[in-house]
């Protein structure tokens, strides 16, 4: 296991560094303001939950550990209910009201995309490890924005790869109406076309919850894989509903259909099931992921170690990387500054991320996981698609 290059521990033991009055920044000692909008209601909430739980955590074991540079940061959280409308007006409450320096920890594509004028161009906020994105947001890279996740594109592909490898040979896709949902699964149909195999098509309904028809659909294409491009409750009523029709064709998912909910969702109808992970298992023997697991033991008890959760612990790790290394007023300016300076931010948890101006996605890597008697198991080590 890799190394982290900067631990918890020296992140926080720094001196502290007076700072302006700029937005955000607050007077010197006071505190680095942070928000995000996650979907902490509503029918995404199974994502949102733990997510916010994952960033909280970490942050509030910074700040137990004396903050950075002496300075606490605060962390707003505020609902969206996954609706891109409502998260404009969130965005807006952050910038104005709170007057956040950064965007840490936000979920969703649409919703966040919904946000670019305001917040990237008009108030230069930067955004920092969405849960989420699009190829389009980073090509050409756009001013202040910086991903920690493999996109969901190159998930798809690695996914994809892993059925072909596999064997298959016809493929068929199951995914939601969204564009974000449409454009992963138009990258998976061409890789998966790349290899000679015969690709169809199921689309399903953002929201649904019955799969019977879905389900059926895939009986009569008799593929020998399916391809999930789905929210974590959809992928586990997808899963159901195979179980009920006696449909047993290998599935594979992307790092949406990874976490907690599956499992207590679906149960043992989960058994089999592939996915491509941002993280290592939260069950991983390591010190970096114990130390995820003490922490949410400790400020988020009763919630369990999750896949979610420790995507964005690693996320809002590797953020404080970032503020660590800046000497001077920990500004939006000089937060985008650093990131793209900083070199590799090596979490432990996650595959390190390295940012440059012409590079805002951090990583390309995943790991493979697979459903074996209850729990995600890994399947070899990070990744690349080719």
């Amino acid at each position: 296991m890799r190394k982290i290059l900067l631990t918890v521990g020296v992140v926080l033991a720094t001196t502290l560094t007076a700072c302006g009055t700029q937005a955000g920044t607050g007077d010197a000692g006071g505190p680095i303001k942070l928000g995000a909008w996650l979907p902490l209601s509503g029918p995404q909430a199974s994502g949102g939950l733990p997510q916010e739980a994952g960033t909280q955590a970490f942050f509030d074991q910074l700040n137990a550990a004396g903050g950075i540079h002496g300075r606490p940061v605060e962390w707003t959280p505020v609902d969206n209910a996954f609706d891109p409308q409502q998260t404009i007006q969130v965005a807006r409450q952050l910038v104005s009201r709170d007057r956040v320096v950064a965007i840490v920890g936000a979920n969703g594509t649409a919703t966040t995309e919904a946000t670019f004028p305001f917040v990237l161009e008009q108030n230069q906020i930067p955004i920092f490890g969405t849960y989420g994105g699009s190829a389009a947001w980073y090509d050409p890279p756009r001013d202040g924005l910086f991903g920690s996740q493999t996109l969901y594109e190159n998930q798809a592909r690695a996914a994809a790869q892993w059925a072909l490898d596999e064997g298959a040979k016809k493929v068929t896709i199951i995914r939601n109406d969204p564009a974000a949902f449409v454009n992963v699964g138009a990258v998976a149909t061409t890789e998966l076309e790349k290899a000679g195999a015969e690709v169809s098509t199921v689309e399903v309904k953002l929201g649904s919850t019955d799969y019977s028809p879905f389900v059926s659909q895939i009986r009569a294409a008799a593929p020998d894989a399916v391809l999930t491009i789905l929210p974590i409750q959809e992928a586990a009523a997808y899963l159901n509903e195979m179980a009920l029709q006696g449909v047993k064709i290998p599935s594979y998912g992307y790092s949406p259909t990874v976490g907690n909910s599956l499992l207590d969702l679906a149960g043992k109808n989960a058994d089999g099931f592939r996915a491509v992970s941002l993280t290592l298992p939260p069950t991983a023997d390591t010190p970096e992921v114990e130390e995820y697991r003490q922490a949410l033991a400790k400020y988020k008890p009763g919630e369990k170690p999750d896949f979610y959760s420790l995507a964005t612990y690693g996320s809002a790790k590797a953020f404080a990387q970032v503020l660590s290394r800046i000497d001077g007023e920990i500004t939006s300016e000089s937060i985008t500054d650093a990131i793209v300076t900083s070199g590799t931010l090596d979490t432990g948890v996650m595959p390190p991320l390295t940012f440059s101006a012409d590079e805002h996605v951090g990583t390309r890597s995943v790991v493979r996981v697979q459903v074996e008697d209850g729990k995600f198991v890994p399947i070899g080590d990070f990744v690349s698609p080719q």
